[in-house]
């Protein structure tokens, strides 16, 4: 018996080790990407080279709009800080519909880079931790999944890395976390966009920050706004949930 219970639990070991390992390099790389190349992120850095910028573009646009997806990826998917500088930056390089496509797809790999690092690294040990707690949670997310996570991703005040760490240790599809994703975040997208694309000069954004395109009170409006846009959904959902139970309820 003590021979089986040596055979089950041993390989599980290895399996965590390597998982265990496979994220503090995940993590390394993080750490070490954001040093050796933060600063070229940086809006002071990009506006003293806007003009050579605009020239290599101008001369190897196939190059740059790969560099900047691939750029774009790795920041949103490793949680890199910086992601809402670059969309602006994207903005005011590409235009506002070349931008909100390269933008769009961009995120959106990146968030599904972090759910499938999250499901990798942490499901199987959460489940087996928490399986009977999460039962009921999982089941419900089975059916509501992608009305839920729509709902996180039009709120502003939940973190894009949370809903991405969160939702890899649930049973919803890749494939389902894939579109709602680039449904949901678009409008976000689109806003900070445009935002980039109406700057004059990185040097303007870099001096005035978001304030170079939006005012305090746009900001503010802005944001109710995206709050409103996520709230609407659960209220139709509670509203017409209420209604079925009227109409099943005996008379």
């Amino acid at each position: 018996m003590a021979a089986e219970i040596h055979q089950t639990e041993n390989p599980a070991k290895p399996d965590m080790a390597k998982k265990a390992g496979l994220f503090l390099l995940v993590v390394a790389v993080a750490i070490i990407g954001y040093i050796q190349f933060g600063h070229l992120l940086n809006l002071e850095s990009l506006a003293q080279q806007e003009a050579q910028l605009r020239t290599f573009q101008a001369d190897h646009p196939v190059l740059v709009y790969g560099v900047a997806f691939g750029v774009y990826v790795l920041a949103t998917g490793l949680s890199i800080p910086g992601a809402a500088v670059l969309t602006l930056v994207y903005g005011w390089y590409f235009g506002l519909v070349r931008g909100l496509v390269l933008v769009s797809f961009a995120s959106t790999a990146g968030a599904t880079m972090a759910f499938l690092l999250s499901r990798f690294l942490f499901r199987d040990a959460i489940q087996n931790r928490f399986g009977e707690r999460l039962k009921s949670f999982n089941e419900s997310l089975e059916q509501e999944g992608p009305f839920f996570l729509f709902t996180l991703r039009l709120i502003p005040a939940v973190p894009f890395f949370v809903i991405n760490a969160v939702m890899g240790l649930t049973p919803i599809r890749t494939r389902t976390f894939w579109w709602v994703s680039q449904l949901g975040m678009l409008a976000g997208t689109a806003v900070y966009v445009y935002a980039g694309s109406s700057v004059p000069d990185l040097q303007t954004l870099a001096d005035k920050g978001i304030a170079a395109v939006f005012t305090s009170s746009q900001l503010w409006q802005i944001g109710s706004a995206f709050v409103l846009l996520g709230v609407f959904p659960l209220g139709v959902r509670f509203t017409m949930k209420f209604i079925q139970r009227k109409r099943v309820q005996p008379a």
